[in-house]
C-alpha cells in the first residue's frame, strides 16, 4: 500500500475512536462541572495529573518500549508482552513502598492522603490499560485500538453519570469511573486480542530486555519534564491562589483539548508510517511533506478554537466556570506548539534515541517552572498559561535543530512565526475588548488570514483524508 494512503487509512480509523470518545468527554463536562464545585473538580484534577506523573515512574514509562518493539517485525511479540507485564508488576510492588509519605504530600488545603487508596488502584489499572494498548497498537490492530477508544468512553459516560448523579460521590466517584473504566478497557483487550498468549512463564531475551528498558528508561524523566510544562502550574496556581482558582484553569485547559484531539488522531498513525518509512531513501521528503500538511491543519484548528471559545465555553461548562476563558487563548497557543513538539518526538522513536528527547523537555520544563514562580504571583493564571507556551517554543526551537542530525525536515521558520504570532495576536484581542462585536469582526478576519497562510496544507490534508475515505465508500 502506498505510504500516503496507509497514513490517511490509519488516521481515519484511529479518527473513529479518538474522536468520538473526545466528543462523548467533552459533552459530559457541563454535568461535571455541574455536579462538582470549582474547589472539587480542581482536587479531581489534581489527583489525576498526580496519577499521570507517577505512572512512567511506577512502570517505568515501559508502555512505549512494547510499541516501539512490538513494531520491529523480527522481535517476539511474546518476549516484548511479558517484559512489560513484568515491569509493571514489580514497578508497583515496589511502589508500595512509598505510600506512607505519598499520603503526607499537602499542597495548600489539598491533601493527597485523603486519596490514597484510590491513587494506588488509579496507577494501577491505567498502567496495565497503557501497556495494553501500546502493545496492541504496536502489533497492528489499529481497528481494535479504536474500537476500544469508543468503549472506554461509552464505560466512562456511564460510570461518570452513576457515580456523580445517583451516588454523589464527589472527587472519589470523578476518579473511580476513570479506573473502572480503564478496567473495562483492560478485560476488553485481554479477551478480544487474546493476550494471554502474549504472556511467557519461561524465561525473556534478556538482550531484547535490556533493549527495551535502554529504551523506556530515558523517557521516564521526559514523561516527568512534559507533565511539569503541563501540569506542575496547576499546582502552583493552587498554592499562589487556591483550588477554585485552579477549577477554572482546568476547566479552561480543557477546550485546547480539541486541538490536542486532532493531533493525537494523526499522531497516533504517524508513528506508525514514521516506523515504517524511516529505513526509505526519501524518508526526509516523506517527512517534509507531512510536517507542512499537519502544522497548516493544527495551526487552522486552533484559530477556530479562539475565534469560538467564549461561545465553547458557554457551551461546555456551568455559569460558574465561564469566566475560565479568558486562559483558553493563550493555552491554545501553547497546546498548538506541544502538538508541533509531538510530531519532532516521532523523529527520536524511530531512531530508538530518547536522550535528547529528556533534554529539550528539561529545557522546557526548567523555563516552565521558572516563568511560573515569576508570573503566576503578578498575573495570575494566565501567568501560568505564558509560561506554558514559552516553554513549548524552547522544546520546539531546541528539537528542530537536534533532530536535524538523524533526518532534515524542511520547516519554513518565516511562515510558523506568522502562523504562531496570529495566534497571540487573536488572543490579545479577545483579553483587550472581552466581548463586542469589533472584537468578533478582528478574530474573524484573523482566522482568515489563518485560513489563506494555510490554504494550500489544508487542502492537501483534505485531499489525503477525504479523498481515501471516498474511495473506501465506492469500494463497499
Amino acid at each position: 500500500m502506498d505510504k500516503y494512503k496507509k497514513l490517511a487509512t490509519n488516521t481515519i480509523i484511529f479518527a473513529i475512536g479518538t474522536f468520538s470518545s473526545k466528543v462523548l468527554s467533552f459533552l459530559l463536562m457541563p454535568f461535571v462541572t455541574r455536579m462538582m464545585g470549582t474547589g472539587d473538580y480542581g482536587a479531581a484534577d489534581l489527583v489525576q495529573q498526580t496519577v499521570n506523573v507517577l505512572i512512567p515512574i511506577v512502570a517505568l514509562q515501559i508502555n512505549s518500549a512494547a510499541l516501539r518493539f512490538a513494531l520491529d517485525k523480527a522481535a517476539d511479540k511474546r518476549d516484548v508482552f511479558t517484559v512489560g507485564i513484568r515491569t509493571t508488576v514489580k514497578g508497583f510492588a515496589v511502589f508500595l513502598l512509598f505510600a506512607y509519605p505519598i499520603s503526607l504530600i499537602v499542597v495548600n488545603d489539598f491533601r493527597l492522603g485523603d486519596y490514597i487508596i484510590i491513587i494506588y488502584a488509579f496507577v494501577f489499572v491505567s498502567s496495565c490499560r497503557q501497556l495494553c494498548q501500546q502493545f496492541v497498537r504496536g502489533c497492528g490492530h489499529v481497528k481494535l485500538f479504536a474500537v476500544d477508544g469508543i468503549i472506554a468512553t461509552a464505560t466512562y459516560l456511564l460510570f461518570t453519570i452513576l457515580f456523580l448523579g445517583p451516588f454523589k460521590w464527589g472527587v472519589t466517584g470523578y476518579i473511580v469511573a476513570i479506573i473502572a473504566s480503564d478496567a473495562c478497557s483492560v478485560i476488553f483487550f485481554f479477551v478480544t486480542a487474546k493476550l494471554w498468549r502474549y504472556i511467557k512463564v519461561s524465561k525473556v531475551d534478556k538482550q531484547l530486555k535490556w533493549d527495551m528498558l535502554k529504551y523506556s528508561i530515558p523517557m521516564m524523566p521526559t514523561v516527568i519534564m512534559w507533565w511539569i510544562i503541563n501540569v506542575s502550574d496547576r499546582y502552583m496556581v493552587t498554592y499562589f491562589i487556591d483550588s477554585s482558582a485552579n477549577g477554572l484553569y482546568t476547566a479552561a485547559s480543557k477546550i485546547p483539548n480539541f486541538v490536542i484531539m486532532f493531533s493525537s488522531i494523526f499522531i497516533d498513525a504517524w508513528q506508525l508510517s514514521a516506523v515504517d518509512e524511516y529505513g526509505s531513501d526519501g524518508k526526509a521528503k516523506f517527512f517534509s511533506n507531512i510536517f507542512r500538511v499537519y502544522s497548516g491543519g493544527i495551526f487552522a484548528v486552533s484559530s477556530g478554537l479562539i475565534l469560538a471559545c467564549q461561545l465553547i465555553t458557554k457551551i461546555l461548562v456551568s455559569k460558574a466556570y465561564y469566566d475560565s476563558w479568558q486562559y483558553v487563548p493563550i493555552l491554545i497557543a501553547g497546546t498548538t506548539m506541544s502538538c508541533m513538539v509531538n510530531f519532532l518526538a516521532s523523529v527520536y522513536m524511530a531512531e530508538k534515541k530518547n536522550m535528547m528527547s529528556m533534554v529539550t523537555a528539561l529545557a522546557g520544563a526548567v523555563t516552565n517552572v521558572g516563568l511560573n514562580l515569576v508570573l503566576i504571583p503578578k498575573m495570575g493564571a494566565n501567568g501560568a498559561a505564558i509560561a506554558t507556551a514559552v516553554s513549548f517554543v524552547v522544546v520546539f526551537v531546541a528539537r528542530v535543530i537536534d533532530t536535524r542530525k538523524y533526518i532534515k525536515i524542511e520547516i519554513n521558520p518565516f511562515l510558523l512565526i506568522a502562523q504562531f504570532a496570529l495566534l497571540i495576536i487573536q488572543g490579545a484581542v479577545m483579553l483587550y475588548f472581552k466581548s463586542g462585536l469589533i472584537m468578533y469582526g478582528i478574530e474573524a478576519v484573523l482566522f482568515c488570514l489563518m485560513l489563506v497562510l494555510n490554504m494550500k496544507p489544508i487542502k492537501e490534508l483534505a485531499q489525503l483524508l477525504i479523498g481515501k475515505f471516498l474511495k473506501r465508500g465506492k469500494k463497499s
